[in-house]
């Protein structure tokens, strides 16, 4: 054998001793979030490891056939229906378009409070169906899985790697009690603001008052929605001692979908890691035929307009209102929009059924990003320094534009009260105001200046786990604590309780003494 093959294959047998592939059973939530947890699948099966996705029978985005896992699919509604939740998407625009009084608000909120309660409903009845497939069981078992990898904005995930006791990472931005930091870190809410309040980490007292208001309000939706669902599963299948939180704070790695230059500062624990930004990639080459209508563009550049998946269409008079005022720009816009075509649609303007937003938004021409408020979205607009104009519909969209917003980035709308004019006048502002751009081009320079890419850092912790069978020397263990313990009530009572025993014995002795002291006085002189 020639001495340039002995050296590859040398090089490939030391290859080959160096790759330990592990494996990883994925529990994933439907919808966008899947889209994330997919580039993290993706790249695990590039390295090496073999992924095995539990999935719904009616998952909507959560394909039963790949390339880069196995899925084992239960006969279960836990997924998403696309038709439902698009029927779901325009009766909340609806009710928004109403009006903005109280009771609205408080409709949208019930509403989206009822479907959180039977989404997590529909998965513990999956988890319920799992557990007791004992052949099932016996098989996830036997495959001898190294961790679970699992998004906890619902528990099932988080059940079933304690059911068969195995090392757990999150990829998390939300737990079934709110966003992910509340669960873990300390959050004084004197600085932490509460999503949903649009509040900075700078508060005024009567701001103060206005986040503890809004952390109340989250209290009530944990006691309604959270309590009553998760509490009797726990306490029927880990018993009546265990909290249900206990089992999500066990957790081994919290793998956390965003930063600082998106996230306010904040205290954090020692095994969060950041990784906003993991799914955001340099451009690729656009298609011939949409390259050459960015370049006709010419100096004036691109608009791209796209309200994510779950939003297909808009009621036809906004869209005709969007339609108009794009039409009075002298930019290309690219428009992903599936409803009627609009009657007012200019020669500019390109409606697409899909388009590759990263490369489009990677594009050198490309002036403004018109979003929904997705967190991909932000963080890719982010990524390549695109300013936003924000048209946010539910969920986390508002608070996700409202952190854009303070740092002087985007341009925030009310759909509910959108038109023409309103519309045109925040994409000229975006446009034609530099400092938009410079902010945004700013924030991605912070965010791209780190040691190591966000999907590398995850996957090396991933793996870390995998090693090292867990990681809990990062873990806190005071959520076994209560809250009397947590906060030192009982050390305060003792304490106090033994400076009043001291300061009542000092008394006391200071009296006797008194008192025999007046007695000698009183002797002498009689």
């Amino acid at each position: 054998m020639c001495r340039p093959a002995l050296v590859t294959l040398a090089a490939l047998l030391c290859l080959s001793t160096c790759v330990n592939g592990g494996k990883v059973l994925v529990f994933p939530l439907d919808g966008s979030h899947w889209i994330n947890m997919k580039v993290i699948i993706d790249e695990l099966h590039a390295r090496g490891h073999e992924v095995t996705v539990l999935r719904p029978s009616d998952s909507w985005y959560i394909k039963p056939d790949s390339p880069h896992y196995t899925a084992i699919t239960v006969n279960s509604s836990a997924g998403f229906d696309k038709d439902n939740f698009g029927s779901f998407v325009m009766r909340m625009l609806t009710m928004r378009r109403q009006g903005s009084s109280f009771w609205t608000r408080m409709s949208l909120e019930y509403d989206l409070i009822q479907s959180f309660y039977q989404m997590n409903q529909l998965v513990l009845q999956m988890v319920e169906q799992i557990f007791e497939n004992s052949k099932l069981m016996q098989s996830l078992r036997d495959a001898k899985y190294d961790l679970v990898l699992t998004d906890p904005a619902t528990g099932g995930g988080v059940l079933l790697a304690h059911r068969l006791g195995l090392p757990l990472v999150f990829n998390v931005r939300w737990t079934i009690q709110g966003e992910g930091h509340q669960a873990i870190a300390p959050s004084p809410l004197s600085y932490i603001p509460i999503p949903g309040s649009e509040l900075t980490d700078k508060m005024t007292f009567t701001q103060r008052i206005q986040n503890f208001q809004y952390y109340i309000f989250t209290c009530m939706q944990i006691w309604y929605v959270t309590e009553p669902t998760y509490k009797p599963f726990v306490h029927r299948h880990f018993g009546s001692h265990v909290h249900y939180m206990e089992l999500f704070q066990a957790a081994d790695i919290w793998l956390m979908r965003n930063d600082f230059t998106f996230e306010f500062p904040r205290p954090t624990m020692p095994n969060v890691v950041y990784m906003s930004g993991f799914q955001c990639k340099p451009s690729k080459p656009l298609p011939k035929k949409l390259e050459d209508f960015v370049q006709s563009s010419g100096e004036h550049g691109v608009i791209v307009m796209t309200l994510g998946t779950l939003v297909e269409k808009l009621p036809e008079d906004i869209a005709e209102d969007i339609a108009a005022a794009f039409a009075q720009l002298p930019q290309k816009v690219i428009w992903r929009h599936k409803g009627k075509r609009p009657s007012t649609l200019g020669n500019n303007t390109l409606i697409l059924d899909w388009l590759p937003q990263n490369d489009l938004l990677g594009h050198p021409k490309t002036k403004v990003f018109v979003a929904h408020g997705g967190t991909n979205g932000m963080q890719e607009a982010i990524y390549h320094g695109v300013p936003l104009v924000g048209l946010p519909l539910m969920f986390d969209q508002h608070d996700n534009f409202f952190r854009m917003e303070a740092r002087r980035v985007a341009k925030v709308l009310d759909i509910a009260t959108i038109n023409k004019d309103i519309f045109l006048g925040a994409l000229k502002e975006v446009l034609y105001e530099p400092s938009y751009r410079e902010k945004m081009q700013e924030l991605s320079r912070l965010h791209r200046d780190q040691p190591m890419k966000p999907l590398d850092r995850a996957m090396f912790w991933i793996e870390f786990v995998m090693r090292h069978k867990g990681a809990a020397h990062l873990r806190t263990e005071s959520y076994k604590m209560s809250m009397i313990q947590y906060y030192s009530i009982d050390v305060v009572a003792f304490l106090l309780a033994v400076t009043l025993t001291v300061f009542a014995v000092f008394i006391y002795a200071v009296k006797l003494l008194w008192q025999k002291v007046f007695y000698r006085n009183k002797v002498k002189k009689e």
